[in-house]
């Protein structure tokens, strides 16, 4: 950290040498004023400073150094794997230029068409369509559901009705009218779905059929079954095929489940489709599958795809997205269609929520309530897959935590 001490020695120096010239700015407010309040950055480029990072506050600077084996993520805002870090060699994560959609006076005028950050014109169907068609590229900088132009509209109950549709303003109304106003709720069945991600193979289907041994039944007297999003490498479609057999639904996961999270996130909609319709092609060709069940999916590591992953959906006939996280929340969300807005924020570090409308269904991801007994433990952040909710480390406390989520529902 010796370019700290030299960074220290800057600022006293300067401090004295311009005290008198009230006109020019102190090496730290320099270095601070085009940053964003919060914002991370590095004052040495290159990958032996990788490391260390620089945050204005208002006592000065602050200086962070991640874990040894880590590095810090400029555009991502955080510690990460160094091999996952590109941009070593950067100071200051990457200024994005805004569109001007807000103004006093409009400043287009054609109608339905908005203002790049240049001032320059376009049309509106061409914001945020993962093509920069400003000179500035402004028309791809502001495209979250919040400020996207083309954003899907509020929810309309007038227009969207079950069975095609179903949507809420806060996610948690009951469908079907069963619970008006919270009143008469005991009339509403609860239900549990479990998923499984990944491959079937000879490491796993004995704790399937475990689990699944015609012994635990439903109140109708149905026995339990899951859901099983699959991936391609390592299955065994025989196995896949014995288990939709056995009356399981089976889902996709993509084909080569690529570990660069970032891939997920920027792909396009044909890399979609090659891993998610070409999934759906070997599951019909290897596990013989072909009564058009696979209607499913979810992604990798649940990194969704933004409008691009379910333009495909819509384009190859996926029903539902099984990706979505909901922040922990009590009552959980109901799953709701993608016709209208998110009835929640876009939950996770650099996820790309969809924004627009489309014609999916979403199982949202209800995130768990890690605690074994809320009533006394602290509040802890939720976790959406059973896996990483890192504090469960006994089959007591995994029982307790179950037992209480099942009622928190």
């Amino acid at each position: 950290m010796g370019w700290l001490r030299n960074l220290a020695v800057v600022l006293v120096v300067s401090g004295v040498s311009c005290q008198d010239d009230d006109d020019e700015l102190s090496q730290e407010k320099k270095l601070c004023q085009d940053k964003s309040a919060g914002e991370l950055f590095r004052l040495k480029a290159g990958k032996d400073a990788c490391r260390d990072v620089i945050q204005c506050t208002a006592a000065g600077l602050q200086a962070i150094r991640c874990p040894p084996g880590l590095a810090f993520d400029l555009e991502k805002q955080t510690c990460d794997w160094k091999w996952a870090v590109k941009n070593c060699d950067k100071l200051t994560r990457e200024k994005k230029v805004k569109p001007l959609l807000v103004t006093d006076e409009p400043l287009c005028q054609q109608e339905n068409w908005l203002a790049c950050g240049d001032g320059n014109c376009i049309e509106r169907g061409l914001f945020c369509n993962g093509v920069k068609d400003c000179n500035d590229g402004s028309d791809e900088n502001a495209c979250d559901i919040e400020t996207d132009p083309n954003r899907a509209p509020a929810c309309d109950k007038s227009i969207c009705k079950l069975p095609d549709c179903f949507c809420s303003e806060d996610g948690s109304e009951v469908p079907g009218d069963l619970c008006p106003e919270n009143d008469r709720c005991e009339r509403v069945p609860q239900m549990v779905m479990i998923t499984f991600d990944d491959a079937i193979n000879n490491n796993n289907i004995d704790l399937y059929k475990e689990i699944f041994n015609k012994q635990r039944r439903n109140p109708n007297g149905c026995d339990i079954k899951a859901t099983f999003f699959v991936s391609h490498k390592y299955t065994n479609y025989s196995a896949v095929e014995d288990m939709h057999r056995l009356g399981h639904e089976i889902a996709a996961h993509s084909i080569t489940h690529n570990d660069n999270e970032t891939f997920w996130t920027d792909a396009t909609v044909e890399d979609w489709a090659k891993e998610m319709a070409g999934s759906r092609l070997i599951i019909d060709k290897f596990a013989n599958i072909n009564d058009n069940s696979v209607v499913g999916l979810r992604a990798p590591y649940l990194r969704v795809g933004g409008n691009h992953q379910f333009t495909m959906m819509e384009e190859q006939s996926f029903l539902y997205d099984s990706s979505i996280t909901a922040p922990l929340k009590n009552p959980p969300l109901w799953p709701y269609t993608m016709y209208f807005r998110m009835p929640h924020r876009c939950h996770g570090n650099l996820q790309n929520c969809p924004t627009r409308s489309h014609a999916v269904w979403e199982m949202v991801m209800n995130e768990l309530d890690r605690r074994e007994d809320p009533t006394i433990d602290e509040d802890l952040p939720g976790c959406a897959m059973i896996d990483s909710c890192s504090n469960i480390l006994t089959g007591d406390q995994f029982y307790n935590f179950l037992t209480h989520n099942f009622y928190r529902h």
